[in-house]
Parts: C-alpha cells; structure tokens; sequence
C-alpha cells in the first residue's frame, strides 16, 4: 500500500469496522469523521481492491511458475500507543500456520540485542486480513513483520531494517529442514481465533 491506513486499512477485511478508522489512538480523524456509503466504496475501488487484486495476482503468477510462494507483508508501528511505550523493535505477527513465523521469529531473536514480538505487538488472528485471505485461506506459509516506526523514520534506518529482514527470511529458507514444508500447501481447516 502507498496510503495511510487512515485513508482505508488494507489489512482489514471489508466487513471491519476498523476498516476505515474515525479514532486513532484517541484523535479523530477529520477526513472520516462525516464519512458516507459512498466515499467508503469509492476508498474501495481506489485504493483496497486493486491492493488485494495485485497480490492476487502475483501469488497466482509465482504459483504458476513452481513452487508455491510464501507470503511476508511488513508494517510499521507506533513506538507509543495509549500512552504506554512498547518495548519491541519488531514483531512477527501470524495466525494458525506457523512454518515461516515461528523460524522467522527464532531467527530475529538470535539478535539479543532487539526484543522481538511473537503476536505483539497485535496478534496475528484476525479473520478477513490480508494475511488470512492470501495465506491462511489458500494454504500458503506466511508472516506479517511490524517494525517500530522510529527504527525506519530515515532512509538510513529503513535500509538497514531492510537488509537485517532480508537476512532472517533468507536464513529461514535456506534452511532444509523447514525450507520444503514452506512452499508445500497446508490446510488449516476452519478458522478460529487464537
């Protein structure tokens, strides 16, 4: 996405409330606060669905060619929510498939030097994200990674937050005894929370 999730959240399902947000972290939000049917679906057209439409896309393209992929979305958060200060400096946030989030977070946490999130600092369950629909839904391994946004705020922080995620996914990958088990497709059966 190349818009706030103030504008529409890409990561929610259509049926969320939070899908366009009026309060944030106790502010309302002036461009939603007199939102109508109207504007929300145009927000919709605009900017969720071709969202959605594009990693259709690319996940039906990359399985058309081999293996099946495995899927990443990174977000950023807040240092500070709700006036309490949050103690990661990133987080692997997933729902009920566990072959790329649990090495990805192992993998982070060998660096004793960040406090990484395992579901935190949201959680990973949450029925209609993007992570269900285009992972836990078609049975494809997959990880949301959130960074603390004063970590990425320079272009200096957001490279080398880059390369530190590269790193994890390529070790995670590269590994045989788990490398096989990402790219084969999982049926997680019915969704619950938690």
């Amino acid at each position: 996405s190349r818009t706030s999730r103030l504008l529409i959240d890409h990561n929610r399902g259509l049926d969320d409330p939070t899908l366009v947000m009026r309060i944030s972290d106790g502010a309302v939000i002036a461009g939603n606060k007199t939102l109508d049917a109207a504007e929300r679906q145009l927000r919709i057209d605009r900017y969720y669905a071709p969202y959605h439409d594009a990693i259709e896309r690319t996940i039906n393209e990359a399985c058309s060619h081999g293996p099946q992929p495995v899927l990443v979305s990174i977000h950023s958060f807040t240092p500070v929510w709700k006036g309490v200060a949050r103690p990661w400096q990133v987080g692997v946030l997933w729902d009920k498939d566990p072959r790329l989030a649990v090495p990805l977070i192992a993998e982070m946490r060998r660096d004793t030097t960040l406090t990484v999130g395992d579901n935190e600092p949201y959680h990973g369950a949450l029925r209609g994200d993007t992570m269900w629909r285009h992972g836990t839904s078609r049975g494809i391994a997959h990880a949301l990674i959130e960074v603390r946004q004063d970590l990425i705020a320079t272009a200096d922080g957001q490279r080398a937050w880059a390369a530190k995620i590269a790193t994890w996914l390529r070790r995670v990958m590269a590994d045989p005894a788990g490398a096989d088990a990402l790219r084969q497709r999982q049926d997680f059966g019915s969704w619950s929370l938690g």
